[in-house]
């Protein structure tokens, strides 16, 4: 039997009502909500990154290559794509790729007149990514020949008073100018501005018919990769690899603004969780000294029987490791229950217009739960031990004198 484990487990019956219980509890509950705090900060953190990110790739992919033009407008040169494609999808690193084309336009109603971008885009590689932003009708039909189905945002459906169903007149200035009309088959949201109040998603086909190109000719090519994280290494090497007269962009360098708010957001969370676990260990380290100053006499008694300071030390450091699982346990319950909740029922709305979305996401990631459950049970591990050290120093005819 361990006579240190033993005993450690009878001094956590015999602190009942004392001084030391109020304490211990206090530590419990540190323990407990710093855990908390972590597990539910990464959680939302992560939930915004990957919500954020979501959206933004919907619409531009990891990387777009297009053609090289000095020319800043929307409406750029075409490209072949046959070979290219071919090229892009060779890589390992590549996981689909997504054809489009742009077209401004002016969109008339009996009371409106807005412009607005058409994006064509089509399936012919796989289900589009604007799919996951629908929340009114049906995404676009692709039958056999161009669909004149449209899907417009919800802020040019609403300034536009455009719904589902409704027919709306499309104006191409060109020459010969030209108009289409097209039915609006469903309504999108991303919460992010620069998309929203700019763009109409349409089919390819119908771009393609009128800038009078042949099905080989498309405006640019959005590239998905396997691995966001290999997006610099990926990038160099598909831009060695492309024609002189081709350029390629990085989602991170469009939306620039976007990527640099996340890596803020990063670094405030990394500064308050080390406040967290500061107090937390600071609280630790306060109960264990308290334990010690209450039961030096204790402490006397067993050294003038024979007791070695490891001994002493070892009865402490587990009623400190006990304080910690169970501080740990009810942390876990409490953070995951709270991100559990949010992420069933979504208790917590949010604005879109400042935050991107409705409401707080929560995103799971087993990963990191692990490493902050290990991160707070080796610094809690540690605030137990410094104190021990102490007992070395307590000479047992002072301790049995001590009161």
């Amino acid at each position: 039997m361990n006579v240190s484990k033993y005993i450690s487990g009878k001094i956590d019956g015999a602190d009942s009502g004392s001084f030391t219980s109020s304490v211990t509890k206090i530590a419990i509950i540190s323990i407990a909500m710093g855990l908390a705090v972590m597990v539910v900060s990464f959680a939302i953190l992560e939930g915004f990154r990957n919500e954020i990110q979501s959206k933004i790739f919907s619409f531009g992919a990891h990387l777009q290559i297009s053609k090289y033009d000095t020319n800043n407008s929307l409406q750029v040169a075409p490209i072949a794509t046959p070979q290219l494609l071919q090229e892009l999808k060779s890589n390992p690193q590549v996981k689909s790729l997504q054809p489009f084309a742009r077209k401004a336009a002016i969109i008339k109603t009996k009371e409106e007149v807005l412009g607005v971008v058409l994006k064509g885009i089509d399936e012919k590689s796989g289900p589009s990514p604007m799919r996951q932003n629908l929340v009114e009708g049906k995404f676009l039909s692709f039958p056999d020949s161009a669909s004149n189905d449209i899907m417009l945002s919800r802020k040019v459906a609403d300034k536009l008073r455009l719904k589902p169903g409704d027919k709306a007149l499309f104006y191409f200035i060109q020459n010969p100018p030209r108009v289409r009309r097209f039915t609006v088959s469903g309504i999108y949201q991303t919460g992010l501005d620069e998309f929203d109040e700019v763009y109409v998603i349409g089919d390819l086909r119908q771009v393609q018919e009128l800038y009078s190109w042949p099905d080989t000719l498309v405006g640019g090519v959005e590239v998905v990769l396997k691995d966001f994280n290999r997006l610099d290494p990926v990038a160099d090497t598909l831009y060695e690899n492309l024609r002189y007269d081709l350029k390629l962009d990085k989602i991170t360098d469009q939306y620039a603004q976007l990527f640099d708010w996340l890596q803020l957001l990063n670094r405030n969370v990394v500064i308050f969780l080390i406040l967290i676990i500061f107090v937390a260990t600071f609280n630790m380290v306060a109960t264990i000294f308290i334990m010690i100053l209450e039961r030096t006499n204790m402490i006397g008694v067993l050294k003038a029987i024979g007791a070695t300071d490891n001994q002493i030390r070892s009865m402490f450091f587990f009623r400190g490791l006990s304080l910690t699982l169970r501080g740990m346990l009810y942390g876990n319950l409490v953070g995951l229950g709270f991100c559990a909740i949010q992420y069933f029922f979504h208790p917590i709305p949010l604005d879109p217009e400042n935050y991107y979305m409705d409401r707080v996401p929560v995103y799971w990631d087993p990963f990191i739960i692990v490493v902050l459950n290990a991160a707070t049970f080796l610094t809690s591990l540690l605030a137990v031990l410094i104190p021990t050290y102490l007992i070395s120093r307590i000479k047992p005819v002072t301790a049995i004198k001590f009161d």
